[in-house]
């Protein structure tokens, strides 16, 4: 028969076993609950926008930069831009001008996506660029501190500003730095976006004397304006599908 110690002891055993079997089952009942519960608010806000910072890295670059997008020009009529070419660099200190570059190190520029575009009649091209940043708040610093619209006023090439990307073999051939006559900036969430515009026949802006009536590149805020709006919008997160971090 065990002795009077020997059965104090088994009884402390068990005692400890049932403790460590019931501290186990809690535990393990919390992280199922933890890992089951539907997200707060704040998990899901959380989330979206971090999807919505990985789009530049995440999305296709078609995505980003769809084939057509449609403006409309001043008359009211809707009309669609047709994309000659996407850039395959993404170096923030190739994407623009050399002033612009250093604001945009400064607040963390982590690439810039180009892609051009024709206006319907393939006599206006833009060139739009996606900045990207960490968040909204640097975006929005950077936004602040970049130089506003400019078009030809006879002393040479629009600059600071996005350069201009043409693409052999099509309407965009001929518009090179020295052909842009306009710039815009806009921004959406942690994007900022920029244009940079011309003429198709890729006359130097300093041989423009002066401004042409009707504000041919209009188009380019257009087009800045619904990529920035498209790259921002926050989608509904779906914490259990692949991809999502709630």
């Amino acid at each position: 028969m065990l002795g009077l110690r020997a059965r104090q002891w088994l009884v402390v055993a068990i005692v400890l076993g049932c403790v460590y079997l019931a501290t186990g089952t809690i535990a393990i009942g919390g992280a199922w609950a933890e890992l089951h519960r539907d997200p707060t608010n704040a998990e899901v806000e959380r989330a979206a926008n971090t999807e919505v910072a990985r789009r530049w890295q995440a999305w296709p670059a078609e995505r980003i930069f769809p084939t057509k997008i449609s403006y409309s020009p001043r008359d009211g009529r809707g009309e669609y831009a047709t994309r000659t070419g996407i850039v395959p660099d993404t170096g923030c200190a190739t994407g623009v001008d050399r002033e612009i570059a250093a604001t945009l190190a400064k607040h963390g520029c982590k690439a810039v996506l180009r892609a051009t575009y024709t206006d319907q009649l393939q006599g206006i091209v833009v060139t739009v660029g996606v900045v990207a940043f960490a968040d909204p708040w640097a975006a929005d610093r950077a936004f602040r501190e970049l130089p506003g619209s400019q078009g030809p006023d006879g002393s040479g090439s629009v600059r600071p500003a996005l350069r201009a990307a043409p693409f052999p073999g099509t309407a965009s051939a001929r518009f090179t730095d020295a052909a842009r006559q306009d710039r815009t900036s806009d921004r959406g969430g942690p994007y900022v976006v920029l244009t940079t515009s011309g003429e198709a026949d890729g006359r130097p802006a300093a041989a423009v004397r002066k401004e042409r009536p009707g504000k041919p590149f209009s188009i380019a805020a257009q087009l800045g304006h619904t990529v920035a709006r498209t790259l921002a919008a926050k989608a509904l997160p779906d914490c259990h599908e692949r991809g999502w971090k709630c």
